[in-house]
């Protein structure tokens, strides 16, 4: 069965862009130029992943990525942003809301496809890297099988991949990781892929771990690293 994507994008040369390109890599690819007309595509079939435009003539992307999101059925449908805007707060309320990646435009078409095929190859493959269900490191837990933080025994709620780059990093403490080990390790991308998102998740991520994320340390130059000791 072929892959369904979904494209939201009221720009018609890009949307027919992206759409030959991807039905090249063999996906079936569907198309929206609303959020009136993604809704409807997407309950009708369901698609694997979501390309999604902030800006689109019946209001904002980002709210159609709230309800694909909030949803039990399309909750764990990847998004991927696709926009113009290149205001932090919009990249970072798309990632509070779950997206899975954030495009701005002008963007590079085979980028953006290796960005998909890394998604989709992630998904697929994902597994518990170890039988423990929880980790703990000073006040912090994670809770590997309800997917669940915790500090001081208080509930600090993240979005999947913040979980996943919070678990690489304690799996790791005391060992520095590149943005291109982190890249390719919590998203699955390529060394072709370059992309900021990992210094704006490491940043939303210390946000919400509040004096927990003075554990990330950041090595200038090279990456970040998890502390060692919780002291």
């Amino acid at each position: 069965m072929a892959i369904k994507i979904l494209i939201v994008e009221d720009e018609p040369d890009i949307r027919k862009t992206l759409q030959y390109n991807l039905a090249k890599e063999s996906y079936d690819v569907a198309t929206a130029g609303s959020i009136s007309e993604a809704k409807l595509l997407t309950n009708q079939n369901q698609p694997h992943l979501i390309i999604l435009d902030l800006m689109l003539p019946d209001g904002s992307g980002l709210d159609f990525c709230r309800d694909i999101k909030s949803t039990e059925d399309t909750k764990n449908i990847p998004v991927i942003i696709l926009t113009a805007k290149t205001d932090e707060v919009d990249r970072v309320v798309g990632f509070e809301l779950g997206a899975d990646d954030y495009v701005t435009k002008p963007f590079s078409v085979r980028e953006l496809v290796l960005r998909v095929k890394a998604i989709l190859k992630r998904g697929a493959v994902e597994t518990p890297s170890d039988d423990s269900s929880s980790h703990n490191f000073g006040g912090l837990e994670l809770n590997l099988e309800a997917h669940q933080v915790f500090i001081d025994s208080k509930e600090v709620v993240l979005t999947a991949l913040e979980f996943r780059l919070l678990k690489h990093l304690l799996d790791r403490r005391g060992r520095v990781q590149t943005r291109d080990q982190l890249l390719g390790d919590v998203w699955g991308y390529s060394s072709e892929v370059t992309t900021r998102t990992v210094d704006t998740h490491i940043k939303r991520l210390r946000e919400k771990l509040g004096p927990v994320g003075d554990y990330i340390q950041t090595i200038r130059g090279v990456g970040y690293r998890f502390s060692r000791n919780p002291d």
